[in-house]
């Protein structure tokens, strides 16, 4: 059993108040679409300010993390 044509004449009117025409909840819309694209163009304009100013990320060589778990286990016994 599919949707009953009163019910799709309900949504094809509702979408077009929130759509169509000159009406203020179309322009509503509108604006509301203006803002998350400026919005997504900001991150953006964030992302590739950061990404100049960032370390490049560094490996740690083997020694280098022996080291580090040597140092909490003497922490942990001090304590």
């Amino acid at each position: 059993m599919g949707p009953h044509w009163t019910g799709l004449i309900i949504v094809a009117v509702l979408l077009l108040l929130l759509f169509g025409g000159r009406g203020k909840i179309s322009a509503l819309m509108g604006d509301f679409a203006k803002g998350i694209t400026a919005f997504r163009k900001g991150l953006k304009d964030d992302d590739a300010e950061d990404g100049g100013d960032e370390e490049t990320p560094r490996t740690l060589r083997s020694d280098e993390s022996a080291g580090a778990e040597t140092r909490r286990e003497d922490e942990r016994a001090g304590s």
